[in-house]
């Protein structure tokens, strides 16, 4: 959906971004998907619906932690109308398990973004305690993991602090409603802005397939990868094509297109304890 009354002001790796005259925006979700930071070519039917449903779902239950930019939700259910942020510099990246970049700068270092971790940990083991590792934002080519020096600096200290705090506590609350639903919340990377006010506020999504990697309780073993709710399954997929992560990106063929939706989908209902049908029916059955 266009929204009426509003002007086009960007597009995104998924959204698009329209302005409205009284300051807020609408960010419109997409049904694209990117892996490696490359868009590929091919949409997962509803994946827009199920980012804008679930982070409105986390937006409407973490009020208490940090104030969010969500102001209303369109009909369509990829629609949300927001406040407009100065975005923080760099990306707000919880990790409470050992996977994907993490797992590599370990197996490497033995650390993460300058976080030195117990020897002998393995691919997939949960960490002692979550840890903040922040990521600058590439406005081309690939996110690169930093140390928290270097993200003060970026964001200044005081709201790289509360960056970091309620980045920490948006995690702890999310894997604890998660688990308790049969859902691993290895990590997660959250975009936190400015408001006119100075006050630091949770913008863009939050705990979605796209920003998270979810992983089925029942199935979670250390020591390999994992299967999981989110785009996993089409960054594997990317990985056995050959592909070599530059542009253009691979056609999904139909398997992985279908499986991509149905753990999309099955995120959003186990999360959420409601069903998609009823979400698009009607989309503040989230709030």
């Amino acid at each position: 959906m266009i929204p009426e009354a509003a002007s086009h002001v960007a597009s995104g790796k998924v959204r698009e971004i329209y302005a409205f005259d009284d300051g807020s925006i609408a960010l419109v979700a997409s049904d694209r998907i990117s892996t490696f930071d490359v868009v590929l070519p091919t949409p997962i039917p509803d994946k827009g619906r199920v980012l804008t449903g679930l982070s409105a779902f986390w937006f409407a239950r973490t009020r208490d932690v940090v104030p969010n930019h969500l102001l209303g939700l369109g009909d369509d259910g990829r629609t949300m109308v927001c406040r407009r942020l100065a975005m923080l510099p760099v990306e707000c990246v919880v990790r409470g398990y050992l996977a994907g970049s993490g797992w590599k700068d370990y197996s490497e270092t033995g650390a993460v973004c300058g976080h030195v971790l117990p020897s002998g940990l393995e691919e997939s083991s949960r960490l002692p305690a979550p840890i903040f590792t922040p990521a600058t934002k590439a406005g081309t080519g690939h996110d690169a993991n930093i140390d928290e020096r270097q993200a003060a600096a970026l964001c200044g200290e005081e709201r790289y602090r509360i960056a970091r705090e309620v980045s920490l506590a948006l995690y702890r609350f999310a894997s604890e409603h998660a688990e308790a639903r049969g859902i691993v919340l290895a990590d997660t990377k959250f975009e936190l802005g400015v408001a006119p006010d100075g006050a630091v506020v949770l913008g863009d999504e939050a705990l979605t397939p796209d920003s998270s990697r979810f992983w089925p309780a029942s199935e979670y073993e250390p020591g390999r990868p994992q299967a999981s709710f989110d785009k996993q399954f089409v960054r594997d997929w990317c990985e056995r094509s050959g592909w070599d992560k530059e542009p253009p990106g691979p056609e999904l063929p139909d398997d992985v297109v279908a499986g991509t939706r149905a753990r999309y989908v099955e995120a959003f209902e186990r999360l959420t304890e409601i069903s998609f049908e009823a979400y698009l029916a009607n989309p503040e059955v989230v709030l």
